[in-house]
């Protein structure tokens, strides 16, 4: 098993940023795919990242150009860097793990409990 624990949510206004970060515990394996996947009020849950265990990375394009993920493997860690936050961006978003290759989607074998971020205007 993999525990995944988020933090760095918050409340800030639009053009603002915030830095999320995913610590990860137990059987953990720096070869897992990592991702970060947000999920909106009476939406589906939407991809936004995921980084592979030598860097490699892939955005949904709503997020291109302003949100970065990047990990620290010694750390068993993940961040996603958010600039220029939108209203659109509010959601609660979640750390998740994969084995297998770097892809778009939201199917992943172990997940977060999320954490809440708001973008006012």
């Amino acid at each position: 098993q993999v525990q995944l624990v988020e933090s760095g949510g918050g409340l800030v206004q639009a053009g603002e940023s915030l830095r999320l970060s995913c610590a990860a515990s137990g059987r953990t394996s720096s070869t897992y795919i990592m991702g970060w996947i947000r999920q909106a009020p009476g939406k589906e849950r939407e991809f936004v990242a995921a980084i592979s265990w030598s860097g490699g990375t892939v955005y949904d394009d709503s997020v291109k150009g302003r949100f970065t993920i990047s990990r620290d493997n010694a750390k068993n860690t993940v961040y996603l860097q958010m600039n220029s936050l939108k209203p659109d961006d509010t959601a609660v978003y979640y750390c998740a793990a994969r084995r297998g290759v770097i892809r778009v989607g939201v199917e992943y074998d172990y997940w977060g409990q999320g954490t809440q971020v708001t973008v006012s205007s």
